[in-house]
């Protein structure tokens, strides 16, 4: 396999880790500077040039696409894309997860448990948004901070509201967060590979910090993760559309809090916590989808007039759970479970005997009409009623 690192620190820790390991395993490995390609539009097909000269072919390519050029690294990812050369992370997921509002508008749209945020623009909407999430003390964040720049603790209401007014004058995007309390100084980072959590570490702040990135003098720990935790990392990634991601989870009472996936996590901290071969399951994951392909069955399928492929959740659809597949009466409809999603577990072509429990995917292909008609209504929210005093009749 012939793979290319996307990297403008060739020299740094991560980069020369998969490196290594792709060299290890008898792969032939570049590591390519992302601002040195040139974009090709001219051709008939999409092609991309780099110092100046045509780039060969590659089998697969493994961004590490840093904040400052997110947009022309994204750019130069896509192209990857559209000549049909594999990547873990795509574009849209790396852009996705870079902004924080929309990686945390996306995630919470698919029910993943996150400290409560808010984000507004105008000054009188500031104390509201600091009331919804829970009050002072909350936590401040620059839409694009990484290595817990630009993120600030505000004790109080009016502190809050100065910090946020004045990152406002200066053009910057904020979220407003809860502060979790039981976490203080502490959070879990799982790297996710694939379909799995292959190594998870907890970080601890030093002193009286309440950032614990590595990055900020933190320390690190190996840790095993419960179930619910994996789950939620494992979830987050994929709702994000990322097959490399490092998740950052808060340990709260009810169970994890998600806090962040990042797209490019950095190897060393999580490696030197855990001894464990990060490098090399990435590497590994990546020679495998380029020798056995996931084939995106939406994008190559072609189906007849009326028949195509959706994905129905248990939860949302009309009276499944606790039923069989039989019993759900699918295949009567016309409408074949192609795999079905359970946490982190896949199960392909399930038998008719499987006990359909909540928040089951249903990966299928049939008729359309017949799958749509099993998605229940859009809720639509209900208009608060506000209640005027009553006034007194004029005389």
């Amino acid at each position: 396999m012939k793979i290319a690192v996307l990297s403008r620190a060739p020299q740094a820790y991560s980069t020369q880790r998969l490196r290594a390991a792709a060299l290890q395993r008898g792969h032939t490995v570049k590591v390519l500077n992302t601002l040195r390609f040139a974009i090709d539009l001219t051709a008939d097909e999409p092609d991309l040039h780099y110092r100046g000269r045509q780039l060969s072919d590659y089998d697969a390519i493994l961004p590490r696409i840093g904040n400052s050029i997110t947009y022309f690294g994204t750019a130069v990812v896509r192209q990857f894309e559209q000549m049909d050369v594999y990547t873990p992370n795509t574009a849209n997921g790396i852009s996705s997860a870079r902004d924080k509002l929309r990686a945390n508008q996306i995630l919470s749209r698919h029910n993943i448990a996150m400290p409560p945020t808010a984000f507004v623009r105008n000054r009188a909407d500031v104390r509201p948004a600091i009331e919804r999430v829970g009050g002072a003390p909350v936590v401040i964040k620059l839409l694009e901070g990484t290595q817990g720049i630009g993120v600030i603790l505000a004790p109080q209401v009016k502190v809050a509201e100065a910090i946020i007014e004045t990152l406002h004058s200066t053009n910057q995007n904020v979220l407003i967060q809860k502060f979790i309390s039981e976490s203080r100084g502490r959070d879990i980072r799982a790297l996710v590979v694939g379909d799995r959590v292959v190594a998870a570490m907890r970080r601890s702040a030093a002193g009286d910090e309440f950032r614990s990135n590595v990055h900020r003098g933190g320390s690190v720990e190996a840790v095993e993760l419960d179930p619910i935790y994996e789950r939620a990392a494992v979830r987050s990634a994929q709702i994000m559309g990322l097959r490399v991601a490092g998740v950052d989870m808060l340990e709260g009472d009810d169970g994890p809090l998600v806090m962040e996936v990042n797209s490019s996590p950095g190897l060393q901290g999580i490696e030197t916590a855990t001894k464990l071969d990060v490098a090399g399951a990435i590497i590994d994951y990546i020679a495998g989808q380029v020798a056995f392909p996931e084939i995106d069955v939406r994008q190559r399928l072609t189906v007849s007039t009326g028949y195509g492929v959706a994905e129905l959740m248990v939860h949302g659809a009309v009276d499944l759970v606790g039923k069989t597949l039989g019993e759900a009466g699918l295949w009567e409809r016309d409408i074949t479970v192609l795999t079905l999603h359970r946490g982190v577990s896949v199960i392909p072509n399930p038998r008719k005997h499987v006990v359909l429990e909540a928040d089951d995917r249903l990966f299928c292909f049939g008729k359309l009409d017949e799958m749509r008609s099993m998605v229940p209504e859009r809720r639509r929210r209900r208009a608060k009623v506000r209640r005027l005093p009553r006034q007194p009749l004029s005389e």
